[in-house]
């Protein structure tokens, strides 16, 4: 327990005085507000929506193949 304390206390040390820790922190949080905004735009209902286009899309493909 000790050598896994010693360990985490370690990498925290290098975590803090590594530059590079700040940048990827700064690359977590962009892709979380991606993440978000890409959620909130499929999340809308209606036709207005691109959820609404491609259902309405998925219905005309399937519509027109079981015509054949």
């Amino acid at each position: 327990m000790s050598k896994f304390f010693h360990t985490a206390t370690e990498s925290l040390k290098q975590l803090r005085s590594d530059k590079d820790g700040v940048v990827s922190f700064e690359y977590v949080i962009v892709a979380a507000c991606v993440v978000t905004v890409v959620i909130a735009v499929f999340n809308g209902n209606g036709a207005g929506t691109i959820r609404g286009a491609l259902n309405t899309g998925l219905t005309a493909i399937t519509t027109a193949i079981g015509t054949l």
